[in-house]
């Protein structure tokens, strides 16, 4: 109901206009603001930039609506987990290529053709023999499984095949999900390996991202 709520406030633009990742300068609540289609939580959203002796008169503006509430970081982290999208310095960092963590899609199809750009010579070659790691989701059956837990092949626990960097309970779902790296011979949707959660050994799927359906603004209809 962003869309919704916001437009009871802004002035100077049709939010219908407005598509995921565009921006506009707006008056909200009077108060000068720019305005971004966009949020790091797979739901449609806005992103609102005001000065900061405005932040509060604009906070409460929209906390008089009622149905407004205040959320913070982890409801925005588990969120973001369902949507399965990763968080940097936690999912991925300067020791993870773009093919280990799924987001070939950030390498245009030129430049993947051309090459020369930083890190080619790896990345290329991942792209065409595949890595030995891969970013994939999974379902817990049983306690939540956090970042740094160990994944293992066997419910014996005696060889390592990865590690959750993400994990929540969903709410949506009502069960247990994580992101994580685990080898490539067990990055196939519906393998079981095991979290091992708190010395104990917790059967986990491997599962395809997102596990809950991003619902991006493309446009009426969309």
């Amino acid at each position: 109901k962003a869309a919704e709520v916001l437009s009871t406030l802004v002035e100077g633009v049709d939010l219908s206009s407005m598509l995921f990742m565009t921006s506009k300068p707006a008056k909200v609540a009077g108060l000068d603001c720019v305005l971004t289609r966009c949020g790091y939580t797979g739901e449609d959203g806005f992103e609102v930039s005001v000065d900061n002796a405005n932040a509060t008169a604009l906070m409460q503006a929209l906390l008089n609506n009622a149905v407004v509430s205040p959320a913070g970081l982890g409801a925005r982290d588990t969120l973001r987990v369902e949507a399965g999208l990763c968080l940097y310095g936690q999912d991925i960092d300067e020791t993870t290529t773009p093919i280990e963590g799924t987001l070939l899609w950030t390498i245009g199809k030129r430049r993947r053709a051309e090459g020369g750009f930083l890190g080619a010579e790896v990345i290329l070659d991942q792209i065409k023999n595949k890595p030995a790691r891969k970013r994939v989701g999974f379902v817990i059956h049983g306690a939540p499984a956090r970042s740094h837990t160990q994944l293992f092949d066997k419910e014996d626990g005696e060889t390592p095949v990865g590690e959750i960097t993400s994990g929540t309970f969903s709410p949506i779902l009502g069960k247990p999900v994580a992101m994580g790296f685990i080898d490539k011979a067990l990055a196939k949707s519906g393998t079981d390996v095991f979290a091992k959660v708190r010395n104990k050994m917790i059967p986990a799927k491997v599962s395809k991202m997102p596990f809950v359906p991003a619902n991006y603004y493309r446009g009426p209809g969309n």
